[in-house]
């Protein structure tokens, strides 16, 4: 058994299209045991192991398939930007999932066998998996799945280092919204037609503070999200990014809205005019698979002085013409107004059933509406707001 397991070792070390699995802490804990040279270098390297293991819910087969699954390798990128892939790489590929196979399918007593310790270690637990099929299926899914961190994650930041996942996003649901159903429907039928390959427009969403643009695109993207769809947030600080961002998303096989929050612009903006080429035409080609969707407070997402209005500039009016040009770019433009008391309290009724609240429809809405007063008048957010308030009162109540 020592003999196999040497070789063992040594078509660990020949994996070629899956090689950075290597230096997953797994893998090297796994070559270190396998290489020690006595019991007590044994015992303290299976240990090591096992421990591991068991930080990973104790299933070796289940943590090797989660990683091979989601490796973002030289292989799966080319599937996913539909490129040609040779038959030398075809045939390493079905090989090195033989050799993980293996792996997966390692079991303790296996390993155990190499010194007779004379004490009792750790065991982990196996699954069955055919890794080769459930590879297969994944490549075949990459539209819907994706690879790397984009299978695990599907919203995610921009920082200095690159693309970041966000690791606890905003569980809004579309099915818990109350109230906007036009504008939401709107949206709705312009991100399945960018998911389905069809024309779709990068959207703006204008409107009064808390009235819900930002909540209705990540609970589009916590709805389609099983169907390719992912969110990528970026500052406005970051636009001059956008282009290298785009570029670097280009070959991946899903789709991505680029989403920017509470836009706005000051005269003379450097940042404007990058943005407004960014969205030349308004609208995504179909074989594009970004789009962009904004929230401003600014219909024109200019903020202007009456003082640049009516200043000196021979040709204002073009600066003016200039200045609204940028909203039209966006071939989809949603507005979302303060709701009327009849729509805040339909919102407010719609939370106090999310929550639970004990309070009869009068009372509700006679506190809903005090509420608001004190907390800057009606709005989707403020109805929120109001029903964890009031959650938190009867909880400390009880």
């Amino acid at each position: 058994m020592k003999m196999d397991l040497e070789i063992f070792e040594r078509k660990l070390h020949s994996l070629t299209v899956f090689h950075t699995l290597m230096e997953q802490p797994l893998f090297k804990k796994l070559v270190q045991c396998l290489q020690s040279r006595n019991e007590s270098e044994f015992i303290e390297r299976y240990s090591a192991l096992c421990s591991y293991i068991y930080s990973l819910q104790g299933n070796l087969s289940r943590a090797v398939y989660e990683q091979v699954m989601n490796d973002e390798n030289f292989y799966v990128m080319k599937k996913g930007a539909k490129e040609p892939v040779s038959f030398c790489m075809e045939a390493s590929v079905q090989r090195e999932l033989g050799i993980l196979q293996e792996v997966l399918d390692l079991k303790s007593t296996d390993l155990k066998t190499m010194f007779d310790t004379g004490i009792e270690l750790a065991d982990w637990d196996n699954e069955p998996f055919d890794l080769a099929a459930e590879y297969a299926r994944r490549i075949s899914e990459l539209s819907k799945k994706g690879y790397g961190m984009f299978a695990r994650f599907h919203m995610f930041g921009l920082d200095e280092n690159g693309l970041f996942p966000i690791q606890h996003p905003d569980p809004q649901l579309l099915k818990n919204m109350t109230g906007y159903e036009r504008e939401r429907d709107l949206l709705v039928k312009n991100t399945l037609a960018f998911l389905q390959g069809m024309k779709a427009n990068n959207a703006l969403l204008y409107g009064d503070a808390g009235t819900g643009k930002s909540s209705t695109i990540k609970a589009i993207v916590n709805e389609y999200w099983k169907d390719g769809l992912r969110l990528v947030e970026v500052k406005k600080a970051q636009i001059r990014r956008l282009p290298a961002l785009i570029e670097s998303l280009g070959d991946n096989p899903l789709k991505f809205i680029i989403f920017i929050d509470d836009l706005s612009f000051t005269t003379g903006d450097d940042d404007f005019i990058a943005f407004k080429n960014i969205l030349e035409g308004g609208s995504v080609a179909p074989n594009r698979n970004v789009i962009v969707y904004a929230t401003s407070n600014r219909r024109h997402l200019v903020k202007e002085s009456f003082a640049e209005r009516d200043g000196s500039e021979i040709h204002r009016s073009d600066t003016i013409q200039e200045t609204a040009s940028l909203a039209a770019r966006f071939g989809l433009t949603i507005t979302f107004s303060k709701p009327a008391k009849d729509l805040y309290l339909d919102i407010v009724k719609s939370y106090a059933q999310q929550y639970d609240l004990e309070l009869k429809d009068e009372e509700l809405f006679v506190k809903a509406e005090a509420f608001a007063l004190r907390n800057n008048g009606r709005s989707p957010r403020t109805a929120r707001q109001f029903a964890e308030h009031q959650k938190i009162l009867e909880t400390m109540k009880d």
